[in-house]
């Protein structure tokens, strides 16, 4: 079973919908979001099965250019 996490990300002034459209082609994200406040950009991301959290992230979307800072939510069964 897959791990549902909420990524809010704050892009480098002027590359949002850069960085927007390299999340769309790498084709991870289960919905995708532009949002305001503190961050820019709000997706939501099932982690594989059996894969650690923090090294997917990492390798799959903080690799692109324009991305300053992300702020990651876990989701945990609740009932």
């Amino acid at each position: 079973m897959s791990t549902c996490v909420f990524i809010q990300i704050r892009c480098r002034p002027g590359t949002t919908y850069k960085v927007a459209e390299a999340i769309t082609l790498r084709e991870i994200h289960s919905e995708l979001y532009s949002t305001s406040g503190d961050f820019d950009l709000m997706m939501k991301l099932y982690i594989p099965s059996g894969a650690d959290v923090g090294v997917y992230i990492n390798n799959n979307l903080l690799d692109i250019d324009g991305i300053e800072r992300s702020l990651t939510t876990m989701t945990f069964k609740a009932f």
